[in-house]
């Protein structure tokens, strides 16, 4: 039986998927973040933690194609990083080529079989990309927390952050305030700053689902701030320019049942596509790789592979978007 290896590697998780070359899952694995950029050699050792938990059971030598969607693949060109990740292929048995591409391809092959559209992913970070053949030959935002990220879980949730520390009042907090407040386990403003002053950029990240649940439980601040984020991730996207071809949504914000991709979605002048699964989106795409595929049976594996996304079926279109659309 003959195998092939996808693997999605993000800011919060990296996961990875076995497969035949017919497109039947046979395993999954998980771990901690895989983005270089942000964790170092520590995001490779965590790649190869999931490769190896999908390939339990199976034949390393089966392998005879793989490919990883990285975010923050611009670190591997750092020669430490790019060897630790060489050690990881190793020590889990493979031998076949691996192709490493940033996390927009996979995303973008996880919602279409369509060669050419954009992706918008807001995930821990956010970034737009345009692809041509697969290739990304554009990119907005994509610039970490610090300079952009704009729309992000971790910008959301530092806005939120934020937000608790400037309305504070009193000694009990209402609203999005409390909520925060319940998370970081404190009773006071000073306690608050002095415990966002302590966490790594990431960890702002986790609040983004409670600024969700709170958005939808009708706090006006938390609604306030998710839509802002879907209307800094449209701008972002319109940054691309004129766009021919599919837009794929991914990321957890815009993947999961969020306001955020709500107010995503309203923005947006017509149907979209949604990457639920990157790491079979990798998989489909070292498929693709392999001796024999050509479009036609591409196509019809995306189909198999990813039911209930757009598949071949993706329309194309031409959008123009802008700030106020």
């Amino acid at each position: 039986m003959k195998l092939v290896l996808g693997v999605d590697a993000g800011g919060t998780a990296s996961r990875a998927v076995v497969a035949t070359t017919e497109g039947a899952v046979l395993g999954r694995g998980s771990a901690g973040p895989g983005n270089p950029a942000a964790s170092g050699a520590a995001a490779a050792r965590a790649i190869g933690t999931a490769v190896r938990a999908a390939l339990r059971g199976h034949d390393p030598d089966a392998v005879i194609a793989g490919a990883v969607g990285v975010a923050g693949v611009s670190a591997l060109d750092d020669p430490r990083v790019s060897e630790t990740f060489a050690d990881q292929w190793r020590s889990s048995g493979l031998s076949c080529p691996v192709s490493v591409v940033g996390d927009a391809v996979t995303a973008f092959a996880a919602g279409t079989a369509a060669p050419s559209g954009a992706v918008l992913i807001a995930g821990t970070g956010a970034v737009a990309a345009r692809l041509e053949h697969r290739r990304i030959t554009g990119t907005a935002d994509g610039l970490g927390w610090l300079l952009g990220d704009e729309g992000s879980g971790l910008w959301l949730g530092l806005q939120a952050v934020r937000a608790a520390a400037r309305d504070w009042a009193g000694s009990t907090p209402a609203g999005l305030a409390a909520v925060v407040a319940a998370h970081a386990g404190v009773n006071s403003r000073d306690a608050l700053v002095h415990w966002a002053g302590r966490q790594p950029p990431p960890a702002f990240a986790r609040l983004a689902p409670l600024v969700c649940a709170a958005a939808r439980a009708g706090d006006t601040l938390a609604g306030r701030l998710t839509a802002e984020a879907g209307i800094r991730l449209v701008t972002t996207l319109g940054e691309l320019g004129p766009l021919d071809g599919p837009v794929v949504l991914a990321g957890g914000l815009l993947t999961g049942d969020t306001p955020v991709r709500e107010a995503v979605l309203a923005a947006l002048p017509g149907p979209v596509a949604t990457a639920y699964d990157p790491a079979l989106g990798a998989a489909w795409l070292a498929l693709c790789n392999v001796s024999g595929v050509d479009g036609r049976l591409a196509a019809r594996l995306h189909d198999s592979m990813l039911p209930g996304f757009s598949g071949s079926g993706a329309s194309r279109q031409v959008w123009t978007i802008s700030a106020e659309s």
